[in-house]
């Protein structure tokens, strides 16, 4: 008899979500991947009002992650153009264009994703987190509250909560249905308020978590982000996530064991207001979480800390 595919479902955004699919991809597995639609900032934000169509940005970067194509198609999905006098253009990556073209064709946003999966070949299924464009909120410790993800960092408080709007929003029944299947749910790693708990904030998403007998890990972020997680340990980002969702559901954390983050990365970080998150094994088991270390960061060629894909991908499916 054949054995099953682990079904895995990892929910997240931006850079850390395409990271940890670039890994799981050479796994075998049944990989499902919830993308955040939340986003306002630079060509998605512009497609987006220009368009009123979701974001097109994570999920284009996703596409890309799971794609198995020549270098060159996925180099050109993703090529972003750029030159003076070039306004409408300028800024642009082709794969949020022909996104936005699909959606425009098909009438559909979801469907555009199918197709374009199928066309690059994708090992996975993409489903964004709704089907339609949600605008985020925060409301910071001192009472103000800011209008869109692209805003939200630059305030510079302590970030009390995040909500999205409408409030009454479905997931598609393909993520639904996902989540309740799983073997493995992942939730990040990617930036706490922004990429991560935007997807927890729909219902359908939310309670579908919660009612999944899935085992349910985080991927702990490695570094803290100015404007979002400033001064936040380990079970700071955990707690922030429970809160949102209402209830205790995350039951691993996977930690950092590797040696501390290069001094003079650390230098470059601290001018950003970001420093390595401290993790704080205690709490966190405290909290009744199971905490799992492994050699799990990295340096990219910028300099920049990342997760070491292959390792955290090899540590789930052993999971």
């Amino acid at each position: 008899m054949k054995k099953q595919k682990k079904r895995i479902v990892v929910i997240g955004g931006g850079t850390g979500l395409s990271t940890l699919l670039r890994g799981l991809k050479k796994f075998d597995t049944d990989l499902t991947a919830i993308v955040t639609v939340a986003d306002d900032g630079g060509s998605s934000g512009r497609l987006r009002d220009d368009y009123h169509v979701p974001p097109p940005g994570d999920i284009r970067n996703v596409i890309a992650a799971l794609s198995e194509v020549e270098p060159l198609v996925e180099e050109m999905f993703q090529y972003r153009f750029k030159g003076q006098g070039k306004e409408h253009l300028n800024g642009h990556s082709l794969g949020n264009l022909m996104l936005t073209a699909l959606t425009e064709i098909t009438g559909d946003f979801s469907h555009a994703i199918r197709q374009m999966s199928r066309v690059l070949n994708v090992n996975g299924r993409v489903l964004p987190a709704a089907n339609q464009r949600l605008t985020l909120f925060a409301e910071f410790e001192d009472g103000k509250i800011i209008e869109g993800e692209s805003k939200i960092p630059s305030y510079g408080q302590p970030i009390k909560r995040v909500f999205s709007k409408p409030y009454h929003v479905h997931a598609l029944p393909e993520a639904v249905e996902a989540i309740e299947q799983a073997d493995v749910i992942v939730i990040g790693p990617g930036s706490l308020y922004t990429s991560i708990i935007p997807n927890l904030l729909v219902e359908d998403i939310r309670q579908a978590v919660l009612r999944s007998s899935a085992r349910k890990v985080y991927i702990c972020n490695l570094m803290t982000q100015r404007g979002e997680t400033s001064g936040y340990t380990a079970s700071d980002h955990v707690r922030a996530i429970h809160t949102h969702v209402g209830e205790s559901f995350i039951e691993t954390i996977l930690i950092n064991d590797d040696a501390d983050v290069p001094e003079e990365v650390q230098k470059a970080y601290e001018e950003e207001n970001a420093e390595p998150v401290r993790f704080d094994v205690r709490l966190l088991e405290g909290m009744g979480l199971r905490v799992e270390k492994g050699a799990i960061a990295t340096l990219s060629e910028k300099g920049s800390v990342r997760h070491e894909a292959t390792n955290v991908a090899e540590w789930l499916m052993s999971y």
